[in-house]
């Protein structure tokens, strides 16, 4: 049996840090930020290999990192993972010494952010907010989007396998109210140089941003699909070339609306608990998201 030690053997080219999220945290702009000072996956942002393509093998994820810069500390960023017991499990026997970023954001917020980009990316139709609030509430099972807004059970498990000191949890606040010393903190902890954003175009840029629906959920649902093909199959250029084409399938619909107070409340009431064990554990007061 191949041992964890002999699969992360010194000459393979694994992450040395990977940020988990949740979806919908800024991690785009993350993403963004580090690139070129930290060595990312080449072609694509995420490649989902702890979740979705673990069967794919450590040689496909291995590839994503062949051109790593020699000195540069390996990293992946990959939102799929926070709330995933199994990418935990497996990021930790792969790479046990593995430091994980949380990025954290307004639990209400982010969930909307979350199902303004389900319904564009058509992943799921044309279903109203009211009605995934309605079917999380009569399943017994946490509807996704609610789930990983529940961030303190999650972020106790990320830091129960691999140790409260290597896991850095960012508060999205910080970010907007400033973004230098938040991207600061990023590098202190990957162990890079300081990189100065006070003169880029990403310093106040809001990344990633859905809404609008899509023109058909149909047309949205293919050309993820399709994407997701082209990428798998590492045909990144020809993904890129496209760009116009996923951004005319992911749009041109309806513009979503701003949330409904009524609605906003009842969340931020459900959210309540957790904020108040997240509180407890992050020391920090979070009172600006209850």
């Amino acid at each position: 049996m191949t041992s964890v030690r002999t699969m992360r053997a010194a000459d393979r080219k694994l992450p040395d840090f990977i940020a988990v999220g949740p979806p919908r945290t800024a991690t785009s702009w993350l993403n963004r930020v580090l690139r070129g000072h930290v060595s990312l996956p080449e072609g694509l942002k995420e490649t989902k290999f702890f979740t979705e393509n673990f069967s794919r093998g450590l040689d496909w994820y291995e590839y994503h990192f062949r051109n790593s810069v020699a000195g540069r500390p390996i990293g992946e960023v990959s939102t799929p993972y926070f709330a995933s017991a199994l990418a935990r499990e497996r990021i930790a026997a792969i790479i046990p010494g593995c430091a994980i970023v949380c990025t954290l954001r307004d639990p209400v917020a982010r969930l909307y952010s979350h199902y303004r980009n389900q319904r564009a990316m058509g992943r799921i139709g044309a279903v109203s907010l009211d009605e995934v609030i309605a079917g999380h509430r009569n399943s017994l099972r946490p509807a996704h989007i609610f789930d990983t807004s529940t961030y303190s059970k999650h972020l106790r498990l990320w830091y129960d396998k691999f140790g409260k000191e290597n896991v850095l949890t960012l508060i999205n606040d910080d970010l907007v109210s400033d973004p230098q010393r938040y991207i600061d903190q990023v590098c202190r902890f990957v162990g890079i140089p300081p990189i100065d954003i006070s003169r880029s175009a990403l310093r106040d840029a809001r990344v990633n941003q859905r809404w609008r629906a899509p023109r058909s959920a149909w047309l949205a649902r293919r050309a993820r699909e399709l994407r997701d093909v082209m990428r798998y199959q590492h045909r990144y250029a020809l993904a890129r070339r496209l760009q116009p084409v996923w951004k005319f399938c992911f749009g041109g619909g309806a513009e979503f609306g701003p949330l409904d107070p009524a609605v906003e409340a009842s969340l931020r009431a459900y959210f309540r608990p957790d904020l108040d064990a997240l509180e407890e554990l992050l020391h920090r007061d979070l009172s600006a998201w209850k």
